[in-house]
């Protein structure tokens, strides 16, 4: 991971894009707002009640639910070798596990997706999920990072450590999350924060400067770009729809929105699902499939909406792990098939697997997702690999 030195800096401007399109409807109700914060407004939501958690928790007392062995072999770790410059024909895209992807717009925009990079996910250093995978690298190691993009505020999407450590390095970096999360930020001394509401949109225009760093308010630092210094970076990004919740304690469950994103730069368009159920699923007998065609399970509408009015997109970076017990996640929680569901809803041409191979949060094997991947993919008719693969931590693709 070279990083030689350019010295080309550039100015961040952020401009809302009024009349941006998406359902009438859902953009003039608002039927995901409440009084206090924010709702899933459909029949493929289940209310995760105190009752409905402390069943899951008591069948995990009486091990019911049992969590998988996490001991070697499971992914496969590498260093990432991100571009020495600005300049890309394509899409590229770099997994660094878990939800978190950097990606890299033949634009020249940088972008870093649910950033965790820390040894666990949780509120204490010390207690709480840790992983079993190796974060390929570290924030320092990144030379560009443009923009970050939070999909909600739980612990494993959105970290106070990693987010200071961009903050550190990139101090005019500009940061996009749902409503409700800008104070987060600011309580860190960041100002560089757009939030915004499903089906809002707002350009990003990155202008090339040659003044010092001190003397230019927003400004970018590209450290390795050899480009010419009077192009101008312009993507159009994109808040929408998933089926989640939010909280960072015990008191502010979906206090703050949680969401989906499309980010478009450079002739590229990519969908970033971040975390998302698609379907309410009831308890079955044991060894019941949930996606035979005798279920008629609720599922979400908001997917074929976002392929609507913002598909077709060339990648979507999709969830498929931490679905089991499906009676418990699957509101929260895509799985394979849910997943493969997704990405024809919101007409992805690729796809790219997040959401696995980090830590154990539910009791699916670690290495379960990937092969119910390729099971949904070929019962959809589409081939096992070369649509919507997996790839290993620290891996790079293009599109």
């Amino acid at each position: 991971m070279s990083t030689p030195a350019s010295g080309v800096l550039y100015s961040a401007s952020v401009l809302l894009a009024p009349g941006s399109r998406g359902p009438s409807d859902v953009k003039t109700t608002k039927a995901h707002h409440t009084a206090k914060g924010f709702k899933n407004p459909w029949d493929s939501w289940q209310d995760i009640t105190f009752a409905f958690a402390a069943r899951f928790w008591w069948q995990m007392i009486t091990g019911k639910v049992k969590f998988p062995s996490t001991a070697p072999p499971t992914v496969p770790v590498q260093t990432p070798e991100f571009l020495a410059s600005r300049n890309t024909p394509q899409l590229r895209a770099t997994w660094l596990g878990h939800a978190c992807y950097y990606v890299e717009f033949p634009s020249g925009l940088r972008v870093l997706l649910d950033p965790v990079l820390e040894e666990r996910c949780s509120p204490l250093s010390w207690l709480g999920p840790k992983r079993y995978t190796d974060p390929p690298c570290q924030i320092k190691d990144i030379p560009i990072i443009d923009a970050v993009v939070i999909s909600h505020n739980h612990y494993d999407h959105m970290s106070h450590p990693t987010i200071t450590e961009i903050f550190k390095k990139h101090p005019n970096c500009h940061f996009f999350a749902p409503l409700g999360n800008k104070s987060w930020f600011e309580q860190l001394g960041i100002k560089n924060v757009t939030e915004l509401d499903w089906w809002d949109e707002c350009d990003l225009v990155l202008s090339p400067s040659q003044d010092s760093p001190a003397k230019v308010e927003g400004a970018v630092e590209d450290v390795n770009s050899q480009s010419s210094p009077s192009e101008v970076i312009k993507a159009r990004i994109g808040c929408l729809p998933s089926q989640h919740t939010s909280n960072r304690g015990i008191f502010d469950r979906a206090k703050t929105l949680w969401s989906s994103w499309s980010i478009e730069s450079g002739g590229k368009k990519l969908y970033f699902a971040g975390d998302t159920g698609y379907a309410a699923v009831p308890e079955l007998p044991a060894g019941t499939n949930d996606h035979d065609p005798e279920h008629n399970f609720p599922t979400c509408p908001a997917f074929k909406q976002i392929g609507q009015y913002r598909g077709p997109f060339d990648l979507g970076l999709i969830p498929i792990g931490a679905y089991a017990p499906r009676w418990f996640m699957s509101t929260m929680h895509a799985d394979p098939h849910d997943a493969v569901k997704i990405f024809q809803d919101t007409k992805c041409k690729r796809a790219m697997a997040i959401h696995w191979g980090t830590w154990v949060l539910t009791e699916e094997e670690v290495l379960e997702p990937p092969q119910k991947l390729k099971e949904a993919l070929r019962e959809h008719d589409l081939p096992e690999t070369g649509i919507f693969d997996v790839c290993d931590i620290g891996e790079s693709r293009e599109f």
